[in-house]
């Protein structure tokens, strides 16, 4: 049998479609438009890329679409006047600085400067802590277009064995909290795990974020499992060009998954369109109004 393939891409318009219907609401009834203010620092070619997808899709749901861009050479006071300024602008709503940084930014201190309200990317550590010990929280933007995906697919997913591969403040913690949030039983396994294929094949719900090309083969994966792979790697051609895989290998996994997201199409799309909902939702919390129903 071969796995039904969860298509990021249709779902992510769903989601950016939601977003564009409630920011009309919001600025007809209060006469609120959400802003975003994405900050990048260097000339990082995949930063450059995923930064103005982000400025087009923020324009494209109309709202306010901030960019400021920074020198390779910024020093750390410079990025943080940066930050303090958009936390002092009642027009943003959130604030994104696209990692990584420089070697001269701590990475942490910016996050930290970043007012927690307008914390979109859900990493401050106020956010981290409420959502850890399941208060109203910013999220992660890549775990909460997983968990999305998650219950479209499966809808109730309370009792479910969920294994997460892959221990990162970016993806794996917040994503064991959000399935136990769901009431699934949750295992982070990762590289020091014993027997890790063993651990794997007791998922039903198995999501891979440990950043290892095809690291885990179809005969790790229950039959009928639901398999999100978060990996996107990059790797050779035989005729010297790439191609994008993930860390699941996706041709012997499909044979035996129940459901699968492809990479790439699958949790990429989600990001953008997750990051859009976050923003609608720091909104509404800033200007005390209730989000929008569509």
């Amino acid at each position: 049998m071969t796995a039904t393939v969860i298509d990021g891409k249709a779902f992510s318009a769903r989601v950016r479609e939601k977003a564009g219907k409630q920011v009309e609401i919001l600025k007809r009834q209060h006469g609120l438009t959400p802003g975003l203010a994405v900050v990048l620092v260097g000339e990082d070619p995949a930063s450059q890329v995923y930064v103005r997808n982000k400025g087009k899709a923020t324009q494209e749901a109309g709202m306010k679409s901030e960019e400021i861009r920074l020198e390779d050479t910024a020093t750390e006071v410079e990025v943080l006047d940066v930050v303090n300024r958009l936390n002092a602008d009642p027009t943003i709503h959130g604030i994104l600085v696209q990692l990584p940084l420089p070697k001269q930014v701590d990475e942490m201190a910016v996050l930290d400067a970043i007012d927690p309200m307008k914390d979109v990317d859900g990493f401050h550590v106020i956010n981290t802590g409420r959502q850890a010990v399941g208060l109203p929280a910013m999220v992660p933007c890549t775990p909460l277009g997983c968990i999305l995906m998650l219950k479209d697919t499966l809808g109730e997913l309370s009792g479910l064995n969920a294994v997460v591969v892959g221990r990162s403040n970016i993806v794996g913690k917040p994503m064991a909290s959000l399935l136990l949030a769901e009431s699934c039983t949750v295992t982070i396994a990762h590289s020091r795990t014993k027997d890790l294929p063993d651990v794997c094949r007791r998922a039903d719900i198995l999501v891979a974020a440990v950043g290892r090309p095809e690291m885990i083969r179809g005969d790790w994966i229950k039959p009928g499992a639901t398999v999100i792979d978060v990996g996107i790697n990059r790797i050779p051609k035989e005729d010297g060009k790439t191609r994008l895989v993930g860390d699941v290998c996706y041709e012997e996994a499909i044979e035996v998954a129940g459901a699968i997201t492809p990479v790439p199409g699958g949790v990429g799309p989600m990001t953008i369109a997750c990051l859009l909902a976050n923003t609608v939702t720091a909104a509404c919390r800033q200007a005390g109004v209730e989000e929008p129903e569509v």
